[in-house]
C-alpha cells in the first residue's frame, strides 16, 4: 500500500497547526491561566513552549518523517528488535482516551452553537445558565447525540484521506478560525472595562510564582496544547516527503499555536473583567460564565454564534489528528482500508465516549481514579501518565539512542547554529523537566 503524502508544505503546517490548536487553546488555556494568575502564568507558558514544546515537536515530527510510518511502526523501524515500540501503543491508547472525552466536550460546543442558532440559549434560562448546563450534561441521551454527531463529522473527514480530507479540511478551518478569533478579540477589547482584563493577562503578578503548582501548570499546558507525545505529530510528520525542511515549519507551528492561545485570552479575559466575573471560574468558564456575559452584551447572541463556531472548528481540527493516529496504525498493522479503519476506530471511540457522557450523570458514582469521574480519570491517565511517558521516550530515543550526528540530520539541523542548543535541550533539559512533571502528577493523585 503506497503511503499518502501532503499535497504541500503549507498543507502540513495548517494540519499540524489544526492538531495543536483546539479546545486546549481556547477552553483549557483560558481557565488554567485564570486559575494561575494570568500574566505570570503566560510568561511561564511561553518559556515552556520554547524550552520543551518546540524542541520536542521537532523531535516527534522528525521521527515520523524519518520512518514514514505510524507511531508503532516508526519505533519498530527505527529501533528494530527492541521494546521501544511499546511506547507507540501507549500513544495509540492515549489518543483513544483523549478523543473519547474530547468528543464529548466538543459535542457540548455543538449543542451550544445549535442553541444560539435556534435562539434557545439567547435568553437567560429561568434557572440560569449554570443549572441549564448541569441539566444538559447529566442527561442520558442528549449529550450522547451531540457526541455522536461530532464523531461522524470527524470520521467523514479522516476516511476521505490525507490530501482530500485532513489537509483540505484544515486549509478551510484554520484561516476561518483565525479570522473568527481575531474578530472576537477586536470586539472584546472595545468593551468597557476591558483594560483590566488585558492587564490581568499581560501585566504579570510575580507573587503567584511562589506557588510551585503554577510552574507545573504552565509546563503541562504547553505539553497538552501542542499535542506532544501521543503520535499525532509523528503521524502527520510521516506524510511529509524527506525533501521538506522541518525546523522553520515546526517553529511556525509552535509560534502560531501559542498565538492562538494568547488571542483566546484576549477574547475571554477583557469580557470577563468587563462584566465583573471571577477569571478563575475553572472549566465552566466557556459553558457557564461566557453565556452569562453574552446575555449581557449588545448583539451578544451574534458574538456567541461566532465564538462557538470558532470553538467547534478548533475542536474538529484537533479531533481529526487524534483519530488519524489509530487509523494509521490499523492501516499498516492490520492492512485495513482507510474507510474500514476510520469506521472501526470511530465506533470504538463513540462507545467509549458514551461511558464518559453517562459518567457525568447516572454513572457519576463511578470514580476509577480517586474521586475522579470517568472523564477526569481518562484525562488523568492520558495527559498525566501516557503523554509524559511518550514524550520522555521520544526525547531519550533521539537524545540518547541516536548519536548526535543522526539526531541533527533527522531534524535538518546539521548545518544550523541552533543545532547544538536543540540537542542539549532534548538530551538533558526536556527529559528532566518531563520527569519532574510526571512525578509531581503521580504524587498528587
Amino acid at each position: 500500500m503506497q503511503r499518502e503524502h501532503w499535497a504541500s508544505r503549507l498543507g502540513f503546517m495548517l494540519a499540524a497547526m489544526g492538531s495543536a490548536v483546539g479546545l486546549g487553546n481556547i477552553w483549557r488555556f483560558s481557565y488554567v491561566a485564570g486559575e494561575n494568575g494570568g500574566g505570570a502564568f503566560l510568561v511561564l507558558y511561553m518559556i515552556s513552549v520554547l524550552v520543551i514544546g518546540i524542541p520536542l515537536l521537532l523531535v516527534e515530527v522528525s521521527i515520523g518523517r524519518k520512518a514514514q510510518q505510524d507511531i508503532v511502526g516508526s519505533y519498530k523501524k527505527l529501533v528494530p528488535g527492541k521494546p521501544w515500540f511499546m511506547v507507540g501503543y501507549f500513544g495509540v491508547l492515549a489518543t483513544l482516551l483523549i478523543l473519547s472525552f474530547y468528543s464529548v466536550v466538543a459535542g457540548w460546543s455543538l449543542y451550544y452553537l445549535w442553541g444560539y442558532l435556534t435562539g434557545d440559549l439567547v435568553q437567560m434560562p429561568a434557572e440560569g445558565y449554570g443549572a441549564t448546563f448541569d441539566a444538559f450534561i447529566t442527561e442520558d441521551y442528549g449529550p450522547i447525540f451531540w457526541h455522536g454527531l461530532f464523531m461522524i463529522i470527524t470520521m467523514l473527514i479522516v476516511l476521505v484521506g490525507v490530501k482530500n480530507g485532513i489537509e483540505l479540511a484544515n486549509k478551510i478551518l484554520m484561516p476561518v478560525l483565525a479570522l473568527l478569533m481575531v474578530g472576537l478579540a477586536v470586539y472584546s477589547v472595545t468593551l468597557p472595562g476591558a483594560v483590566d482584563g488585558l492587564a490581568f493577562l499581560f501585566q504579570p503578578d510575580w507573587s503567584v510564582l511562589k506557588d510551585p503548582t503554577v510552574y507545573f501548570s504552565a509546563m503541562g499546558q504547553a505539553f497538552f496544547s501542542l499535542s506532544l507525545g501521543i503520535g499525532t505529530m509523528m503521524t502527520y510528520g510521516s506524510y511529509l516527503s524527506k525533501s521538506q525542511k522541518l525546523p522553520g515549519a515546526v517553529a511556525g507551528i509552535g509560534v502560531m499555536d501559542t498565538l492562538f492561545a494568547v488571542i483566546s485570552g484576549v477574547v475571554i479575559f477583557p469580557a470577563v473583567f468587563a462584566f465583573g466575573i471571577d477569571p478563575s471560574s475553572g472549566p465552566t468558564l466557556v459553558f457557564i460564565t461566557l453565556p452569562e456575559i453574552f446575555y449581557q452584551m449588545s448583539f451578544g447572541h451574534v458574538i456567541a454564534i461566532i465564538f462557538f463556531t470558532a470553538l467547534c472548528f478548533a475542536a474538529i481540527s484537533s479531533s481529526i489528528s487524534l483519530l488519524e493516529v489509530p487509523v494509521a496504525y490499523l492501516m499498516r498493522a492490520a492492512k485495513m482500508p482507510r474507510k474500514s479503519a476510520s469506521l472501526l476506530v470511530s465506533f470504538v471511540v463513540f462507545i467509549s465516549g458514551v461511558t464518559v457522557s453517562l459518567g457525568m450523570g447516572k454513572w457519576s458514582g463511578i470514580t476509577p481514579i480517586g474521586d475522579r469521574n470517568i472523564l477526569d480519570s481518562m484525562d488523568y491517565i492520558a495527559s498525566n501518565i501516557l503523554m509524559p511517558v511518550c514524550g520522555l521516550s521520544m526525547a531519550l530515543l533521539v537524545g540518547w539512542y541516536f548519536n548526535k550526528s543522526d539526531a541533527l540530520h533527522a531534524s535538518d539541523l546539521s548545518n544550523s547554529k541552533i543545532g547544538d542548543a536543540w540537542y542539549m535541550l532534548i538530551k538533558f533539559v526536556a527529559p528532566i523537566l518531563i520527569l519532574i512533571i510526571f512525578l509531581n502528577e503521580l504524587v498528587n493523585v
